[in-house]
């Protein structure tokens, strides 16, 4: 077997393979024999067919089979030969597949970049660090008192922070357009989750008061049809609710799973998981900037296909997310690739300190994040199992913990600093 190897641009490559005659129709003789072992022709007994019959009646669609099996298989050979590491599968240019010549063909691929990790020694790194306030704390129960509060119908104009639930349609150029209805609708004033102006305009609207305002979309609208728009709504205001929060008693902070009903028991829970938050997001932080650090210092070439994969992996992922069936429908991919590209540019990256420093994911590290994977769940031990049985739960769990071992690894080799930070500071990074 001959094969040549052209480089392309950048990181394509095109492989020449020719296969001799002689060993393409050894295959198709040696396919024809097992065939016609078990080969049932009228007037033949199994076995006794003569080889010209089988020619005449599988010789063509033996052929076809051997074909595409040398172009798997000597293609396999020659990469393997040629020591290259192709990035996704190869296309194939056939030049000759006629009967009695050499079978001759070009396969087109990409192959990875070679990388060297630079840049380690002059990387810095700031550690946020965040004391937590009583003030902090006051705020954080003042947000889970927040999260149970009820609401209560007010016979007053409604004022920011009420909530007013509305039935409302909205016209441009007198006709009403796509989504500008809608009814039994809830909006809490000065929450931005409708546009501001919108919000703005119901101010001091009454229960049982209907209005009519006119409103011009922003001209960056995320629908092209509205942006810039002047529109008008009609709105029926149906009621308007002021928050009722509820105290901090005994009951209360029973139902936030504290026993006791301690008002003490209850703040140091706040605190000490308030720690935890902390503690995780001075790790994500540090893992930004080893991330955003180790990109800077290494720019790398991207194999095109790896790209490809990735984006369309992203807008699959947006597609469920949305609830989106049809790729018609599906945000465009392009949207996705400058994501894409980032993240296959880490994977490369990190692929390459792994195999520079030959490490494996770390067995006791892969058990305690299976265990912490499973202890929300009723049965734990049962989905402990049900990871170490399944290869590819398994695999997931161990390509996380390797990825926090080079993180580890990264910022063990960093010259690190402490940055001072508010708790809100921290938790707003």
């Amino acid at each position: 077997m001959q094969v040549s190897i052209e480089a392309s641009d950048g990181l394509e490559r095109r492989m020449r393979v020719q296969v001799p005659a002689g060993r393409v129709e050894e295959k198709i003789r040696d396919r024809l024999l097992s065939v016609g072992r078990t080969a049932k022709i009228k007037g033949f007994r199994p076995g006794k067919i003569p080889e010209r019959i089988i020619r005449q009646r599988y010789g063509g669609q033996v052929r076809q089979e051997v074909l595409q099996e040398l172009l798997q298989s000597t293609y396999s050979e020659a990469i393997a030969q040629q020591r290259l590491q192709p990035a996704g599968g190869p296309k194939i240019e056939p030049e000759s597949l006629d009967q009695g010549q050499d079978l001759a063909y070009t396969a087109v691929f990409e192959v990875y970049p070679e990388i060297k990790i630079a840049g380690l020694d002059k990387m810095e790194l700031k550690t946020p660090k965040a004391e937590i306030a009583d003030s902090d704390i006051d705020s954080m129960i003042g947000s889970l008192r927040t999260q149970r509060a009820t609401w209560e119908s007010v016979k007053r104009p409604a004022a920011d922070g009420n909530r007013v639930l509305i039935d409302f349609e909205g016209k441009l150029k007198g006709e009403v357009f796509e989504g500008g209805s809608g009814q039994n609708v809830a909006v809490v004033l000065g929450s931005g989750s409708m546009l501001a102006d919108f919000e703005k305009n119901l101010l001091g609207i009454t229960e049982g008061e209907s209005k009519e305002f006119k409103l011009k979309f922003p001209k960056d609208y995320h629908q092209e049809n509205l942006a810039g728009q002047k529109v008008v709504f009609s709105i029926d205001a149906k009621e308007v609710a002021e928050q009722k929060l509820p105290e901090i008693d005994e009951q209360f902070i029973r139902s936030m799973g504290i026993d006791s009903g301690s008002a003490e028991d209850f703040r140091k829970d706040v605190q000490d998981n308030m720690e935890r938050q902390t503690e995780a997001k001075q790790r994500a932080e540090l893992k930004r900037q080893v991330m955003e650090t180790l990109l800077a210092a290494n720019p790398v070439e991207l194999p095109g296909v790896l790209v490809e994969q990735e984006t369309n992996s992203l807008q699959q992922d947006a597609m469920r997310q949305f609830g989106i069936t049809e790729l018609k429908d599906a945000p465009p991919a392009d949207t996705f690739r400058e994501a894409a590209e980032r993240r296959v540019r880490l994977g490369l990256l990190m692929t390459a300190i792994l195999s520079d420093n030959q490490m494996e994911a770390d067995k006791g590290r892969v058990g305690s994040k299976i265990s912490e994977l499973c202890e929300p769940y009723d049965k734990p031990d049962e989905m402990r199992k049900i990871y170490y049985q399944n290869q590819q739960l398994l695999g997931q769990v161990e390509n996380m913990v390797l990825e926090e071992q080079v993180v580890d690894w990264l910022i063990g080799k960093a010259k690190l600093s402490e940055k001072s930070v508010t708790f809100s500071e921290l938790m707003d990074l």
